[in-house]
Order: structure tokens, then C-alpha cells, then sequence
């Protein structure tokens, strides 16, 4: 009874361990009118998430798709700033997931994304309580470092905007000096004609 106890538990700890080693985070460049792929072996009952952001250029919209290994379609985004897709895979095989920017012709796009994933470990008999809440923990852990990533991209996006708005506000008050120094220099100049004598030969 303890040697199957601690079998399931260390098939619990294993599941766990792949879980974190699975979970990767990167960041793509995505040109106007390009696409990049990526993709991961899975075998059946495996579960895959992707989650993604777009953290700048043009409208922050990119265009995702999750395939199967036969080509078919299993979820498709278009246009969207943030998504998350979850599969279990139903077949052996390569899952292919794309960002697109291939609807914008002029502005690149810059896109954060995770990838994380559960290997399959089949239960022996019934599942004790501290195995499952391991599990559930497991899962819990992964959701609050996916969220946590995304307010990171957050942050970057809106620090991004406020520093483009700031360089704005900096020109735009230049300019307004500027102008302002000229009309100045313009009025009296014009103010001085009325003063001066005109004498006639």
C-alpha cells in the first residue's frame, strides 16, 4: 500500500516537474505582410496552451491559428490583441500553431507568447486527495505566472504610449514656442511701421 502511495505520488511530482518544463516564454518580431510558425510534438491526452499578446504596432491585432497534425484547423484568431487556446491533443503528432501580420502592409507587429503544456500520466485506481490538489496547484501556479506576464506586456505597451505621448507633447510645445517668438518678431515689426516717417523727394 505505501509503495503504490508513493509510485503515484512520484508520478504526481513528474507530471508537475513537466509541467514547469514545458512553459516557455518568447517574443517574435513580425515584418508587415509576414508570418511565423512554430509548432509541438504531442502525443494523445496531452494538453497544450498558448497564450499571446501583441505588445506593439499598428492597431496591437495579429491573426493566430492552432493546427493538428493532418492540417486541420482546431482554433482560428483573426485580428485579436490577446488570446489564450487550450487543446488536448486527440492524435499522435505535430501541432502547428502561426501569428500572422500578413493583413497589414505597412506596420510590424511585436507579439509575446507562452507555451506551456501537460504530459499525460495515467491514474493507477483511484487518485488520492493530496495527488489531485498537487495537480490543481500545479495548474494554479502556471495560470497566475501566465497572468502576471501578460501585466508585464501591459505595462511595456501602455509605458510605450505614454513615453510616445510625452515626446509629443515636448515637439508640439517646441513648435508652439517657436511660433509663438515669430508672431512676436512679426507684430513688432508691423506695430514699428506705422512709427516711422516716410519722406517723399
Amino acid at each position: 500500500m505505501i509503495l503504490r502511495s508513493t509510485t503515484a505520488t512520484f508520478k504526481v511530482l513528474l507530471a508537475f516537474s513537466l509541467l514547469w518544463s514545458l512553459a516557455q516564454a518568447h517574443r517574435v518580431d513580425l515584418p508587415a505582410s509576414k508570418k511565423e510558425c512554430f509548432f509541438e510534438d504531442l502525443h494523445v491526452n496531452d494538453k497544450m496552451t498558448v497564450t499571446y499578446q501583441t505588445g506593439g504596432g499598428g492597431n496591437l491585432d495579429i491573426d493566430f491559428w492552432l493546427k493538428d497534425p493532418l492540417g486541420g484547423t482546431v482554433v482560428k484568431h483573426d485580428r485579436e490583441s490577446t488570446g489564450s487556446v487550450s487543446t488536448t491533443a486527440d492524435k499522435d503528432g505535430r501541432y502547428t500553431y502561426c501569428f500572422s501580420n500578413e493583413m497589414s502592409s505597412v506596420s510590424d507587429k511585436e507579439v509575446s507568447f507562452n507555451v506551456h503544456g501537460v504530459i499525460y500520466v495515467a491514474d493507477e485506481g483511484v487518485v488520492a486527495p493530496i495527488e489531485r490538489e498537487i495537480r490543481n496547484l500545479a495548474i494554479a501556479l502556471q495560470s497566475v505566472k501566465d497572468e502576471q506576464e501578460y501585466i508585464v506586456v501591459r505595462e511595456k505597451t501602455h509605458r510605450n504610449t505614454a513615453e510616445s505621448t510625452n515626446d509629443r507633447v515636448k515637439w508640439w510645445s517646441i513648435a508652439q514656442t517657436i511660433l509663438l517668438f515669430a508672431v512676436c518678431g512679426w507684430q513688432i515689426y508691423y506695430l514699428q511701421s506705422f512709427f516711422e516717417v516716410k519722406r517723399v523727394i
